[in-house]
């Protein structure tokens, strides 16, 4: 499962060398893609297939899809193509595996770093093969929150920037990277203790989620129940500030 990402990873940070934005296409306003993303899709799925012949996909770029199998793969070739069209060095692949509905295996690979993150169910998560775990901060007034910035869904708008706001003044800070994939990951390795965003689809936080709850901490929608796979509203945090700091979002969004 690892080497398929890899050598995604290295096709995109080769291409990364000589793109040119004339290539770009817009699936949506400010939703961007090119031939790197497609192709380094189909690379997934032409091995993926190999691995787990009878596994449906659920793909970002729509290569590959799901009839409903057992066992899915879950997709995102390059999350963060703003900024790797832009050449801001923060994007990844990230790749995960559901049985029935629940994520058992994941892979976030940052390309600029060389940092695979990686987790399966009882497994463990790790970073480039050494053992993670998320950070012990149990106060919100001493973590570092990472969001992203809705970009096409601005119905929540308010609620949002309500728990922004309350970001600022309580605690040491809020990050910005572009990358859902790689926030939940540097939740995972205790970079950041928390992160939040709604609007996101499954194959931007599917590998995160078992990576994170792999290295100790927990994930859920913003009342706090089990829909953030398909339910387009997510929290992750350590498990120090995980309440704390779901009461801070429901009560703005669910209030």
């Amino acid at each position: 499962m690892i080497t398929p990402v890899m050598e995604a990873g290295a096709f995109i940070r080769e291409q990364r060398k000589t793109f040119s934005e004339k290539v770009v296409e817009y699936k949506g306003f400010n939703d961007l893609v090119s031939y790197v993303d497609k192709s380094a899709e189909q690379l997934l799925v032409d091995r993926l297939k190999v691995i787990l012949p009878e596994a449906g996909f659920i793909t970002e770029e729509n290569t590959a899809g799901s009839d409903g199998q057992e066992y899915q793969w879950i997709i995102d070739p390059l999350d963060g193509t703003t900024n790797f069209v832009h050449g801001v060095p923060c994007y990844c692949v990230s790749v995960a595996l559901a049985h029935n509905g629940k994520v058992v295996a994941g892979i976030i690979y940052e390309i600029n770093l060389d940092e695979c993150f990686y987790a399966w169910k009882g497994g463990g998560a790790f970073l480039n093969g050494v053992t993670i775990k998320v950070s012990e901060v149990n106060e919100l007034k001493r973590s570092l929150m990472a969001t992203g910035f809705p970009y096409t869904n601005f119905s929540k708008m308010k609620e949002y920037m309500d728990v922004f706001d309350y970001c600022m003044r309580h605690t040491h800070g809020l990050r910005r990277l572009g990358s859902a994939a790689v926030d939940m990951a540097y939740v995972a390795c205790g970079r950041f203790e928390g992160f939040y965003e709604y609007g996101l689809n499954a194959w931007d936080i599917a590998a995160g989620c078992i990576i994170i709850e792999e290295a100790g901490g927990k994930v859920g929608d913003f009342s706090g129940g089990d829909n953030f796979l398909f339910g387009k509203e997510i929290i992750s945090c350590n498990a120090g500030i995980y309440n704390e700091f779901l009461k801070v979002v429901k009560d703005r969004f669910h209030s």
